[in-house]
């Protein structure tokens, strides 16, 4: 059984920042799960383009409101509590926060804890990724 509190977990390297948005990482590809999971902060006024091209990722929003935009299509939603979004398509999206949005994320493959925002939005495939 693996027990954490996301409060300690932020007291560690499993808290991530970067600018305009922070994940902390509770659960990660060596705990053998099959999926990581993360609770995400997104400063409110900012937007990102985010493009998980090896990852397929489903968000549920706990608070705040923003707007998810597909940027393949250019269609727009509205992101409030009690949504969920999935890309299950390796979708590229403009993710914006009008309040700070908290996020729970879980990850397919699982990341590792290591990754980093690629410029095109992208994390690197998990054998790159255990390659640096």
């Amino acid at each position: 059984m693996i027990v954490r509190d996301l409060n300690k977990a932020r007291e560690t390297d499993r808290l991530v920042s970067t600018d305009g948005w922070d994940s902390t990482r509770l659960l990660l590809a060596d705990d053998n799960m099959g999926f990581s999971f993360h609770v995400t902060r997104i400063k409110a006024g900012t937007s990102h383009v985010f493009h998980y091209k090896h990852h397929l990722e489903a968000v549920f929003c706990i608070e705040g409101e923003g707007q998810i935009k597909d940027l393949a299509t250019g269609e727009v939603h509205e992101i409030k509590p009690g949504v969920i979004y999935a890309l299950d398509k390796n979708d590229k999206h403009e993710l914006s926060a009008k309040s700070q949005i908290t996020f729970a994320c879980t990850f397919n493959p699982p990341v590792t804890g290591n990754e980093v925002h690629r410029e095109d939005g992208s994390y690197a495939p998990a054998p790159e990724v255990a390659a640096e």
